[in-house]
């Protein structure tokens, strides 16, 4: 991590290692002072409740910002090419009740996680902030802010953040997403108010969800303006709860990135039960397998043994069959040499026969 910063003007730089390996759903920068004021980087790995990386600016102490704007940009870098990093740049109020603004869909997951470019390189993710805060007044479109009782400095109305719940600018913690980042000061009507304590109790029907979280902010910011349709005790109630809103809220979202935790533990205890469960069942198959193998084996060798013993009967009948062919062949050279004489001998036989036979006939 690195950062750059003078009085009114910052530039962080936040490289995240093994980041494909991350389980948590979100995860907090190191903190970074610009205008003496303290700001992190929120980011949502795997997406705030989106197919798309959520990229969020956090200040720790807006009460400390001076009265302006604050101009900002996020960027993901592409560590292969710089041209490619993709920067996103906007102009928001800082206050109170928005400490946070940022980009639920600042980029798909897809396009991030491809290999043909470099915003995940050596598994490692940088993103890169730069803030600077003005001191000038508010802008002569923004609407002048009206006074308003005790229980809130500035308010933002219901229907503005209904209307802002739709787009891809998205706040973070007890902040509120608005269109155009103005604020409101507006008491609200008994319709909203209405509205706002049946947002409220649904919230409050089950246990807090993270996916709560905004709508709970909106309806207690709503009613902590309401001037009628609250009891003292309800209205001392809501002033509480808001006043500890980060406090009361981060313990139900640490359970329930714990209990996360447990769940996928718990899944990949299963999975790892599921691939010892199919190791013991090939272990099965590879059994039977060897046993047929075994059984074959000893067919081979049965049929292995007839064989060498056919062959051994073999031999011994070739080297009979060698040894009177060797007898014959001298007895035959024996016979040739006899049938020579013998033939010499009927010669002159012939020959005296023929002799004899010439005197006489």
């Amino acid at each position: 991590m690195s950062a750059l910063t003078d009085v009114n003007r910052g530039v962080f730089t936040w490289k995240i290692s093994n980041f494909t390996g991350m389980i948590a759903r979100w995860l907090y920068s190191e903190t970074f002072i610009v205008s003496g004021c303290q700001w992190r980087i929120i980011v949502y790995p795997k997406g705030h409740n989106t197919d798309h990386l959520s990229l969020y600016l956090e200040t720790g102490d807006s009460a400390r910002l001076p009265d302006g704007w604050t101009k900002f940009s996020l960027s993901v870098i592409d560590q292969t090419i710089d041209v490619r990093s993709i920067r996103i740049e906007t102009q928001r109020r800082f206050n109170e009740r928005e400490r946070g603004w940022g980009y639920r869909s600042f980029m798909s997951l897809t396009l991030l996680h491809n290999p043909r470019f470099g915003y995940i390189a050596n598994d490692s993710l940088v993103i890169k902030a730069e803030v600077c805060v003005s001191t000038f007044a508010h802008p002569v479109n923004s609407r002048p802010a009206r006074p308003i009782d005790s229980f809130d400095s500035y308010f933002t109305g219901l229907e503005e953040l209904i209307k802002a719940a739709g787009t891809n600018m998205a706040s973070v913690g007890p902040s509120s997403c608005h269109q155009d980042g103005a604020l409101t000061t507006e008491i609200p009507s008994l319709e909203e108010i209405e509205k706002a304590k049946q947002s409220l109790k649904e919230c409050l029907m089950d246990l807090f969800k993270l996916t709560t979280k905004e709508r709970l902010s909106e309806a207690l910011s709503t009613l902590r303006s309401a001037r009628t349709g609250l009891s003292l005790k309800q209205q001392i109630a809501i002033e509480t709860f808001q006043a500890n809103f980060s406090d009361f809220t981060s313990d139900f979202l640490a359970f329930e990135q714990d209990n996360s935790e447990f769940e996928l533990h718990k899944l990949q205890k299963d999975q790892r039960f599921s691939d010892l469960k199919k190791c013991h069942e090939i272990h099965i198959l590879y059994k039977q397998l060897m046993d047929e193998l075994i059984k074959e084996e000893e067919e081979v060798k049965s049929r292995r043994e007839k064989l060498l013993s056919d062959w051994e009967i073999l031999l011994v009948e070739s080297e009979e069959a060698k040894s009177g062919y060797q007898d014959e062949q001298k007895k035959v050279a024996e016979a040739e040499e006899k049938k020579r004489l013998a033939e010499e001998r009927m010669s002159r036989s012939t020959g005296a026969w023929a002799n004899l036979k010439a005197q006489f006939c």
